[in-house]
């Protein structure tokens, strides 16, 4: 994300900085070039001023000389025009002492040093003016004498003349070294400038090409929304502001008979026939355009080719990528054959509700006639029962055997039926009650039905006296949202079946497990080495009076798995069984999630 960062940074940056180099190469050299040819300029000024001083001192020595030399020959009495010409040039002196020091006003020293050659001048003219005017008659000695000897000008001229010299060589240098710098600015300026021309043509090559690759990108990516686009079964159509068709694909051609060369431009009430022209969906497709409403699951009756159609519309606002312009995506679902199934749908759920009450009143009546008959049948037992118990005191022992036998089979049948009328009420009752759903132990459940059958045991073992030894195998259960009533039931008919059936094994195994489900629900299994039962019939196993073995050997009334699998049923969950003859059976229950655990009405 920083690498992307930092190129957006330079794609964004990068022709104002080559902007800016470019115009610091070329202005940055300019200026300096420019404040070097100035330096050297002034460093030639400086060369040419200092020429000038020495050339000044020049004509000033050659002036004094034909000055002094005019007035040594005018002394000698020689007298000739060019004579006083020469000396003449002793009026001129003081000028060029003047315009001598104002060249030199920048150097105090040599001003001093003119100043002074200027005083011995002055007598040294006066003097050569002097000896002009004597005659040959006269002493001159005394002025040749005082002419070469009194005022000496030669040593301040050569001092005069050293200074500028000096000031020659270092002005000198200095414009050597300001063309020497002028020349390496220049070739670095070049060599720069090159440089820099490399690197814009790099980037402009650089640019292109990244252009370029985005040109084909954009025409691949174009190239690919296009066939997705004429991939797409579901008919979709771009829109203008008048409503106009700008594109569309092929299923919405295929659907409303549309030519793809004739169908930009096309309005959309003039496409399939008039299928368009409802104007609530039209004001509906303006108002997502013009206000930015979106349209959703509008569903529209439409007539094409003489069939009437359902159609469910979506329709929101879009911009498009390569103008300013915003337009209408709108998509079309066909759902004729969505609709006819839900009516269908719906009649038969009209007739199922109706056949759910016709069941649910022929469960209650079935529930409140078993209800009846089982209080009903209460009585004529009971007198039967009782009646046989007194007919057996009555007799005493003037019974015969077979009398006695009459009596036992009449004694258990009514046993057996009182038990029979008990697991049905116990049954109706499961179907009919309410169930309380409250936090469920099921462990505890587990250890107390264990407990009870253990004195069942125990007691059967003291009249008989013959001990049955069980070993139990209980794991670790958990809690659950359930009817305690209702879950106590289970587990009684589930380790009570248990332990009845492998009554005939020492010892015999019981082992209860559990499992938690990945979808949050609960899977308990209860398996025992007992005599178990072919597979063939486990459909029989969980039905009223449903029986896979004799009574006499294992005795019961065929309703306990009945009564199980209406608890789980009402809890909603299910119960199946795995077994072996004569190698035991297991029974495995799921019991839902407590959300999911809903169903708590009656039931069948």
């Amino acid at each position: 994300m920083a690498l992307v960062f930092s190129d957006d940074i330079w794609d964004r940056w990068r022709l104002p900085a080559l902007a800016l180099a470019a115009a610091a190469i070329i202005v940055v050299p300019w200026l300096t070039l420019r404040q070097l040819q100035q330096d050297n300029e002034q460093a030639m000024a400086w060369v040419n001023h200092t020429q000038a001083v020495g050339v000044a001192l020049q004509q000033l020595q050659t002036d004094v000389r034909d000055v002094e030399s005019a007035a040594l020959t005018l002394s000698k009495g020689v007298d000739a025009p060019g004579l006083h010409e020469r000396m003449a040039k002793a009026e001129q002196i003081p000028g060029r002492l003047a315009a001598l020091a104002r060249m030199t006003r920048d150097n105090p020293d040599q001003l001093v040093r003119i100043g002074r050659i200027e005083s011995l001048l002055e007598g040294r003219m006066a003097l050569a003016r002097q000896l002009a005017r004597s005659t040959p008659n006269t002493d001159q000695r005394e002025l040749v004498q005082d002419l070469s000897t009194r005022y000496p000008i030669r040593g301040l001229v050569e001092e005069l003349q050293a200074s500028e010299k000096t000031l020659l060589a270092a002005r000198a240098e200095q414009a050597a070294r300001q063309r020497r710098q002028t020349e390496l600015v220049s070739w670095s300026s070049l060599v720069v400038q090159l440089c820099l021309l490399g690197l814009v043509l790099w980037l402009l090559q650089r640019q292109i090409g990244r252009r370029l690759q985005a040109e084909r990108q954009s025409l691949r990516a174009a190239a690919r929304a296009a066939s997705v686009l004429q991939t797409v079964r579901e008919p979709i159509v771009l829109l203008d502001r008048d409503l106009r068709v700008q594109l569309h694909n092929t299923a919405f051609a295929e659907l409303y008979g549309l030519q793809d060369e004739r169908a930009d431009g096309t309005l959309l009430a003039d496409v399939g026939e008039g299928a368009w022209q409802d104007p609530v969906v039209r004001q509906r497709l303006s108002d997502v355009l013009l206000r930015g409403r979106e349209l959703w699951d509008f569903e529209l009756e439409q007539r094409t080719d003489g069939t009437v159609r359902y159609m469910l519309i979506n329709a929101r606002r879009m911009p498009l990528p390569d103008t300013d312009d915003e337009v209408v995506l709108m998509t079309i679902s066909d759902v004729t054959v969505q609709r006819a199934v839900q009516w269908r749908v719906e009649e038969l759920n009209r007739q199922l509700e109706g056949k759910v009450a016709q069941v649910s009143e022929v469960n209650r009546e079935l529930e409140a006639f078993s209800y009846s008959v089982s209080h009903d049948l209460r009585a004529p037992l009971r007198h039967v029962a009782g009646f046989s118990d007194k007919l057996s005191r009555h007799l005493g022992e003037g019974a015969d055997e077979k009398s006695r036998h009459y009596l036992d089979v009449i004694s258990g049948s009514a046993r057996r039926m009182a038990a029979l009328i008990d697991d049905l009420l116990v049954y109706s009752r499961l179907g009919r009650a309410a169930m309380r759903q409250q936090a469920v132990d099921m462990q505890t459940l587990v250890a107390d039905t264990r407990a009870m059958l253990d004195a069942n045991l125990k007691t059967d073992a003291e009249v008989s006296g013959v001990a049955h030894h069980v070993e139990w195998t209980i794991a670790p259960l958990p809690m659950v949202v359930a009817d305690e009533n209702m879950m106590r039931q289970v587990w009684l008919n589930l380790l009570g079946n248990a332990v009845k059936y492998s009554a005939n094994r020492e010892p015999a195994r019981i082992r209860v497990d559990y499992q938690q489900q990945a979808d949050g629900g609960h899977q308990f299994t209860v398996s025992d080495n007992g005599a178990g039962f072919d597979m063939a019939y486990a459909g029989k196993l969980f039905g009223v009076f449903q029986r896979l073995h004799k009574a006499s050997d294992y005795p019961g009334t065929g309703i306990g798995l009945a009564s199980v699998r209406r608890v789980l049923t009402r809890h909603g969950g299910r119960i199946w069984a795995e077994a072996v003859p004569d190698a035991g059976a297991t029974f495995h229950f799921h019991l839902p999630p407590a959300l999911d655990a809903v169903n708590q009405g009656p039931s069948a």
